[in-house]
């Protein structure tokens, strides 16, 4: 496959799965906001996923309006989801030969949707709710078009190695930023906190099953961490990265691969041999800080073996 064919599904996949990530969290936490609005910031949000300086995030903290509308469609702000979007469409226009007819109109339908000028009324003025869940069932739409269309070859492989990259990332930030709230304090009883954060990446109802006793700090960093079969988990993130991976040896590539392959194993292992105990001792911050730098890298030997980046 080219290069330049793998960047742009690699690099379409993992705009996607970005934008599933800022919706969902988006959606949980303005609920979260009706429910205390005295006491509720978007301050980790606009950490996560924005670019914005302390001064400019502490004035948008309380105004889940505004913050809506800069994250979702805000032309200026390179991380919205419009702009997002707009970047998964021109990778995707770039390689239609490489992506099945019904993927293509996934994304593009998904490209009109998010321009049009009611999606930023609803979310000023009306139920912004209603008007998330309709982009959400949109990257929906992707992914189950994408599963059952597309066929199991390299391009299918990149496609899943940057959703899956994206992915661990995400986790890793998104539990990280959430314990920097609370001072990393695992002691923390606050069963409204912990909800919301799991509601956010989709986990609520696993925790409940897996979990009999209540909240606690340390289940949570468990599932999110840890757990082989949570979907977001970061450990599944690296075991499904790896599974990809896998996929996209051949003859004229066995160094770059095994160097890759070796940096992904090594992340594997790190995250398959830690325990929540050990996780703690270190540090949390440290230790997902660690992670990411390590997903990081392997995104960086990816452009640079893979998709002829310097």
């Amino acid at each position: 496959m080219l290069s330049r064919v793998a960047d742009s599904l690699y690099w379409m996949s993992r705009y996607m799965e970005r934008t599933d990530g800022i919706l969902r969290m988006l959606r949980i936490n303005y609920a979260s906001s009706q429910d205390d609005i005295q006491e509720f910031s978007w301050k980790p949000v606009l950490r996560i996923f924005s670019y914005l300086d302390e001064e400019k995030s502490t004035s948008l903290a309380q105004q889940s309006r505004a913050v809506l509308q800069y994250m979702v469609t805000e032309k200026e702000n390179v991380n919205s989801v419009l702009n997002i979007v707009t970047r998964a469409r021109e990778n995707a226009r770039s390689v239609q030969d490489h992506i099945t007819k019904e993927v293509w109109q996934c994304l593009n339908d998904f490209y009109h949707t998010i321009r049009d000028e009611s999606v930023n009324r609803n979310l000023y003025i009306e139920d912004p709710v209603s008007t998330l869940d309709v982009l959400i069932r949109h990257g929906l739409l992707y992914y189950g078009t994408m599963d059952i269309t597309m066929a199991r070859g390299e391009g299918y492989a990149f496609i899943n190695i940057g959703k899956y990259l994206e992915r661990g990332v995400q986790s890793a930030d998104i539990l990280d930023i959430k314990f920097s709230d609370l001072q990393y304090d695992v002691e923390r009883m606050d069963t409204t906190y912990w909800k919301y954060l799991l509601l956010s990446i989709s986990g609520y109802e696993l925790y409940l099953k897996t979990y009999r006793t209540g909240f606690d700090a340390r289940n949570v960093v468990g599932q999110i961490v840890l757990s082989e079969d949570f979907p977001r988990s970061v450990l599944y993130s690296v075991n499904q990265l790896r599974r990809y991976f896998e996929r996209v040896k051949s003859d004229g590539n066995k160094e770059a691969w095994k160097k890759i392959e070796f940096m992904i194993g090594r992340i594997q292992s790190r995250i398959e041999y830690s325990t929540v105990e050990s996780i703690l001792r270190q540090g949390l911050h440290p230790y997902l800080n660690g992670v990411k730098e390590e997903l990081y890298e392997v995104g960086i030997a990816l452009n640079h073996h893979y998709f002829a980046y310097s």
